[in-house]
Order: structure tokens, then sequence, then C-alpha cells
């Protein structure tokens, strides 16, 4: 892909809102989907995965929308495509999940007096593409750092996989359930593309890659938080209810995406006009370095993710206990770490001005530059052209 990319003028270049400072290809949702075709294709002859594949039609919905997601990446990635054609293609994905039978039936609902709610025949199909829609978008927003994506949904994508295997031995999720296998195609594709993606990046996933890995999660959300009809998690924690696991486990993009559009609503703006005020943009500015950065936002997913699953396997309230003391001491760290004051004396001693609406102020783009020139000249130092 990197080798083809350029060929078809798939080369993210330096702007305004990157980091990278040189022309880097961004097909990498190319092989991203070659390795989801190719576990899929292996899985489909294993006997381990027989009851999943067969006189069942959630393999191939799952192929076909995964391919009209890939397809509306790929052409966003090579030409830019507007904003409601790319909506257009994302429902289309969804529709595809639906019809072929991967689609959202109840889910309950926390401390609601009625908390056991079945979809409608005509609500279910809407409720699924509203979960794709969410989930493409929010991994396609949270990819604004080299490895950031790729390294949440590997995390995501395990702690999916843990829960729905846990489901499984509890004999609340059956064998022909498609969840536990694309979580783990998820985690095996992510670390794969993740040394080639991770700062100094040689390629990127682009839009192809950022909506086709979220469209896996938004799989293993439907098929685990909507299938799922019992309460678990051990049996004490009863508001850990199947449909909230998922949405502690991706919180980190989930809350990017909620920021976002606040944001734009607030400011009046277009839902498709990009900024930086994402959450890694919201650390680099805090003095943080686009690798520190990524770990940090990898730390919360772990954080999170096992908040989720500590409760599942110990049914024990006082494990959470030390989760929210790693918690409070990654929030120390996030806004007391030396690059943190550095960068808040540099502030002190440069005009707090902000530039034209939507763009970073005057600090912030400092610090980013500041970021850019030392990955310029580290790379000046022989790494690579």
């Amino acid at each position: 892909m990197r080798r083809v990319a350029p060929r078809l003028g798939a080369m993210a270049m330096p702007g305004p809102r990157s980091v990278h400072t040189y022309p880097t290809p961004s097909l990498g949702g190319g092989a991203i989907f070659v390795g989801f075709l190719a576990a899929m294709a292996v899985a489909s002859q294993l006997g381990q995965f027989h009851e999943m594949f067969q006189d069942s039609s959630e393999p191939v919905g799952v192929l076909l929308a995964a391919g009209v997601m890939f397809a509306v990446g790929t052409i966003d990635d090579v030409r830019e495509v507007s904003p409601p054609a790319k909506l257009a293609g994302q429902i289309l994905s969804g529709s595809m999940l639906s019809l072929l039978g991967v689609s959202m039936l109840y889910f309950r609902v926390p401390f609601a007096s009625s908390n056991y709610i079945v979809l409608s025949s005509d609500l279910a199909p809407i409720v699924t593409m509203l979960m794709v829609v969410v989930m493409a978008n929010a991994i396609n927003l949270v990819d604004g750092l080299d490895g950031l994506a790729a390294g949440i949904v590997f995390i995501a994508g395990t702690a999916f996989f843990l829960y729905a295997d846990r489901l499984f031995k509890a004999g609340l999720l059956d064998g022909a359930n498609i969840a536990p296998l694309i979580a783990i195609i998820a985690v095996g594709v992510s670390a794969g593309f993740l040394p080639h993606n991770f700062s100094p990046a040689r390629i990127f996933m682009g839009d192809a890659g950022a909506m086709l890995l979220g469209l896996l999660l938004a799989v293993c959300t439907i098929t685990v938080g909507g299938r799922t009809a019992d309460q678990f998690s051990g049996q004490t924690y009863f508001f850990f209810a199947p449909l909230v696991i998922p949405v502690v486990i991706l919180g980190v993009p989930i809350v990017d995406t909620v920021l976002s559009f606040v944001r734009r609503v607030v400011r009046r703006q277009p839902f498709s006009q990009a900024d930086r005020d994402h959450l890694h943009h919201r650390l680099m500015r805090l003095g943080h370095g686009p690798r520190r950065s990524v770990v940090i936002l990898w730390a919360w997913t772990a954080l999170l993710s096992a908040v989720a699953l500590v409760p599942t396997y110990l049914n024990r309230g006082n494990e959470l206990v030390p989760l929210a003391l790693v918690g409070a001491l990654l929030a120390l760290y996030i806004y007391f770490h030396p690059g943190v004051r550095r960068a808040a004396e540099q502030g002190e001693a440069e005009p707090d001005t902000a530039g034209p609406e939507g763009e970073v102020p005057a600090v912030g783009a400092s610090i980013a530059d500041d970021v850019i020139d030392l990955e310029a000249r580290r790379r000046a130092g022989g790494d690579r052209p």
C-alpha cells in the first residue's frame, strides 16, 4: 500500500491541522481490509467457527458492509468526498448489516423502571445504522496522531473479546454469535498495522481504515450489547448492563465525538468542519508531545476497559478502588507533567491571542510548531528522507 498510494495520489500532505511534516501514504486502510478478508476466509474453514458460518447470513453481511465502508473511505482518501455522500455510504454499510441479520434486537437500560427494551422490526434497522454511523465517525475523529486509532481499537477489541468470552462461558452468548471473532480480528489487524503507523508513521490508515475499524467495533457492540437479554457482571453490579459495557470500553472515542458535536453546535459550525480541539490536540496544547499524547489516550482506554471487565471477572467492587486511584494519578500526570509547566511558562512569555475561528490559539500553535521542528530536525539526522 505504501508503494501503491503515490501512484493513486493517496498521499496525506502536511497542513495546518497535521503534525507530520512530509507527504505520507494514506492507503493503510487497504492493508487493514486485506487482513480482515484473510482472517474471515481462514475462520470460515476452521471447525471452531463452523457454527458462525453455517446457515447464517451474518458473516456475509459483515463482509458486504466492510466492503462498502472501505470503498467509501478509499474514494475519500484518493479524491475528497462530500460529507453527505460519506454519510450516505455509512448508512448503506449499516443497511447491509441490518438486511443480512446483524441487527440490535434488545437491550437493558440501567436504573429504568422497565429496563428491558425490545426493538421493533422497523426500529431495529435504524438503531443499527445509527450505531454504525456513530462508531465509524468516532474512530475517524480520533485518528489524528500516529498510532492513536490503531492502539485504541487494539485495546478496545481485546476488551470486547474478553467480555464476549465471559458471556459465552456463562451461557449468555451462543456459539453462533459473531462478536468474539470480529473482535479478535479487529485486534489482529490493528496489531499488524500499528508498527507501521506508530510515530514516525510510514503510512496512515486514512478514512478507509478508520471507518472500517469503527464498523468492526460497531458489529461487536450490536451483537454483544444488543443480543444479551440477561444482565451480567458477576450478578452483583447489575447496572453493568451489556449495552453499557461497550460504551465504557469505547469511552475515549465516544467522549471525543460528543465534545466535537457540542462544540460545533455552540460555535454554529458545520459538523463536517475540521478543527484542532479534539482530545489529542488538547493534550498537545498542554505540552505533551505526539507520542506521549497517544500513550495517555491508550492508557485511558485501557483503564476504562479494566473498569468494565473487573466486576465481570471478579465480582468484587473493592477491585474498582485501585482503578480509581490509577485514574486520579493519570489525571495528575496529565496536568502536572514538567512539559505542561514549560508550556505554561512559554504561554506567559508570548501573547495569548487566538487566530481565526476554528484555528488553534497562538500558544498551542507555537507548541505544535516546536514539536514539528523537533521532528524535522530528528529526521534530518539521517533517519530517512
